[in-house]
């Protein structure tokens, strides 16, 4: 009997161990249970990072944006360019009449033209620095250039006005042959023209028109006087039609 009785004990004794084991091991389930916390703060930031990406998207378009723009202004031609919000283009001709009918920009303009940004077109008085040179546009002189021929170089600031009316600036480099030179003066006697020369040209022509230029390797380009008959008072020029008359200059 004592032999049985302590069968007995012995076998609860092991029962109740292997039950206070397994009651341990489900207790530590829960806690590993519990330690996958984090993963779920992990799988929140997942969703912020999917936010970033979105963000990232937003900043990846901007960029392309930036980068179109920067293009833009690097000179590629834009056929859809339009006036500047910040251009002035409530101005009366000098004469008080009415201002010629402006001609929309060329779909097929000669090879190489490049389009500049808008900026202000505002009459100052003093030094103007631009950004290019020849200048394509910008604020001015008070006064205009008047149209022609001109074997001495004008100024920058009343060439720039008159480009704001819609005129066509030829600018030749002062040691281009004096035969190619005067091949240039006819179209002096056109409307909406000016040639000039113009100390320190990266070509021997540079033909521009408000915002829009184009160099020429010699005068007998035909690209030169397509861009005349494209560019002459186009309705980019924020002033177009206001023609170049009663200004500053004596043409030949």
């Amino acid at each position: 009997m004592l032999e049985r009785s302590l069968g007995r004990k012995f076998g609860l004794i092991v029962v109740g161990a292997f039950f206070a084991l397994f009651v341990t091991a489900c207790g530590g389930g829960q806690e590993e249970s519990q330690g996958n916390a984090p993963e779920k703060t992990g799988q929140e930031s997942g969703t912020s990072a999917t936010e970033d990406t979105m963000a990232s998207g937003g900043a990846s378009e901007e960029t392309t944006s930036a980068m179109e723009e920067t293009t833009k202004a690097d000179g590629a031609y834009d056929a859809n360019a339009k006036v500047g919000p910040e251009e002035i283009t409530n101005m009366t001709p000098a004469d008080s009449k009415e201002p010629d009918d402006p001609q929309p920009l060329p779909e097929n303009p000669p090879e190489g033209v490049k389009t500049f940004p808008a900026t202000t077109n505002e009459t100052v008085d003093g030094k103007i620095d631009y950004a290019r040179r020849p200048p394509t546009n910008g604020d001015h002189a008070k006064l205009w250039q008047n149209c022609g021929f001109y074997s001495e170089p004008i100024d920058d600031r009343t060439a720039v006005h008159s480009m704001d009316h819609g005129v066509v600036w030829i600018s030749y480099s002062p040691d281009l042959p004096a035969g190619q030179v005067e091949k240039l003066r006819p179209y002096g006697d056109e409307d909406y023209v000016i040639v000039s020369p113009y100390p320190g040209l990266q070509a021997p022509v540079v033909v521009t028109a408000w915002r829009n230029q184009l160099q020429l390797d010699g005068v007998d380009d035909p690209r030169l006087r397509q861009f005349v008959d494209q560019f002459r008072n186009s309705e980019l020029a924020p002033l177009s039609g206001n023609r170049c008359i009663d200004g500053v200059g004596e043409p030949e």
